[in-house]
């Protein structure tokens, strides 16, 4: 796996300020600019150094076109696996039956919906797809590897996976008669 993600509130928002100033491309003295801050605090902020007020993120936030959550939110892990049998299920008291979300749609979230079937060989090597893209993999039968280069996951029937899908990815069936649901999320 890559790694791993920040573990305390300062190093989150300190990842989040990296990321979204090098997504906007505004260099450290423009950024402090806009948001009316100096820009040693700003600087502090990104060591994870400083003590951010809510009013200093909040400008940081309104500086760089993202919600003040983005800022502060603790980091989804780029790669989910949920194991068979592991998500939470809530079961019926009528039927032997039981329900396992294992991802919610964002609003405005458009999903393509396919059922894969492969056989062992070769690997299914697939290019990134539009900015946004995530996919969502459950195993049916077999064994899959799937994921982005360098963070793939064996899955067996039943596992859950998801990660992006705007980043070079693969499939590769590690056992004859692997079928799986792969749902494509576009935002």
């Amino acid at each position: 796996m890559s790694d791993s993600p920040p573990r305390r509130p300062l190093d989150w928002i300190a990842a989040s300020l990296k990321r979204e100033r090098a997504r906007t491309g505004l260099s450290l003295s423009e950024l402090a600019k806009r948001a009316g801050i100096a820009k040693s605090t700003l600087s502090q902020l990104e060591s994870a150094s400083g003590n951010p007020s809510v009013e200093t993120l909040w400008a940081l936030g309104v500086a760089l076109g993202v919600p003040f959550s983005a800022l502060v939110e603790p980091p989804v892990p780029a790669v989910q696996v949920i194991r068979a049998g592991q998500g939470p299920s809530v079961a019926s008291e009528k039927a032997e039956f039981a329900a396992t979300l294992l991802s919610a749609g964002p609003p405005g979230v458009r999903r393509d919906i396919y059922h894969m079937r492969t056989e062992p060989g070769a690997v299914r090597e697939s290019e990134p797809h539009i900015p946004g893209t995530v996919e969502h993999v459950i195993v049916s039968t077999g064994r899959v590897k799937a994921g982005p280069a360098g963070e793939e996951a064996e899955l067996d029937p039943g596992d859950y996976m998801s990660y992006r899908g705007d980043v070079p990815h693969s499939y590769e069936a590690l056992a004859p008669g692997t079928t799986y649901v792969l749902v494509m999320q576009h935002t």
